[in-house]
């Protein structure tokens, strides 16, 4: 038996992951075609890549179909409830990073805060007859981020992309997604709320705290782990 590992299966977190293993003596390679999802691993024995997609990967790890994963901290943290319990953070990994944020019309003047948020939601639900809504694909996170500060009266709508757009195009009056740059918000003319930061994000490793280890697997485990000179 082998300890697999999952890593994204396209893309630069698929480089730059291969990149980061290759500098600690594991290459990662892809083998056969690019709808194969199949691949090889030199310089440790005893271990299977597995190519997902960086979404797949937090429920693989929390089944225990993968031992080791590489993929976002937020997705990690939005997939898994009481995620602690189901993965470790072994490493990050210092790229992918992008932040979890809140962000509002530029031309609400005078919101700048969470505080001014509920305010905000309170007034549009008496004007409007309905909850101020804010797009986003995070919803365990986004909905006890605004919980643990207070802001109610508002409702989640999901967007699984171009979210920013979603005010734009009426959908929604506030957004909650991530953002490394900025520049879209930007483009989209939308300001992130002062307190509004949910979740720093970057590449992460991972090790599944429900995958069964064997004899031979635990070898493999720990060979890998002195490999990357990282704690199990």
């Amino acid at each position: 038996m082998t300890i697999k590992l999952g890593v994204p299966s396209k893309g630069r977190l698929m480089e730059k992951t291969f990149d980061w293993f290759g500098a600690r003596g594991v290459t990662l390679a892809r083998t056969g075609s690019e709808r194969e999802y199949a691949g090889a691993v030199e310089g440790v024995e005893g271990v299977e890549l597995v190519l997902l997609s960086a979404g797949e990967i937090p429920r693989e790890l929390a089944a225990g179909r993968i031992h080791f994963g590489v993929t976002g901290t937020d997705l990690v943290r939005e997939k898994l409830g009481l995620w602690e319990q189901q993965v470790e953070e072994i490493a990050p990994l210092g790229f992918g990073q992008a932040d979890l944020i809140i962000a509002v019309p530029k031309i609400w003047a005078d919101v700048d805060t969470l505080d001014d948020l509920d305010a905000v939601a309170a007034a549009f639900r008496a004007d409007h007859g309905f909850r101020l809504r804010i797009a986003t694909k995070y919803h365990r996170l986004v909905r006890e981020f605004l919980r643990d500060n207070g802001v109610a009266d508002y409702q989640l709508v999901d967007s699984q992309g171009a979210t920013e757009g979603t005010v734009k195009n009426l959908t929604a009056e506030a957004v909650a997604d991530i953002t490394s740059t900025g520049d879209t918000l930007r483009a989209n003319h939308l300001k992130i709320l002062a307190d509004g930061l949910i979740l720093r994000s970057q590449a992460t490793l991972w090790r599944s705290r429900k995958a069964a280890v064997d004899g031979a697997q635990k070898a493999a485990l720990e060979a890998l782990t002195r490999k990357l000179e990282v704690d199990r």
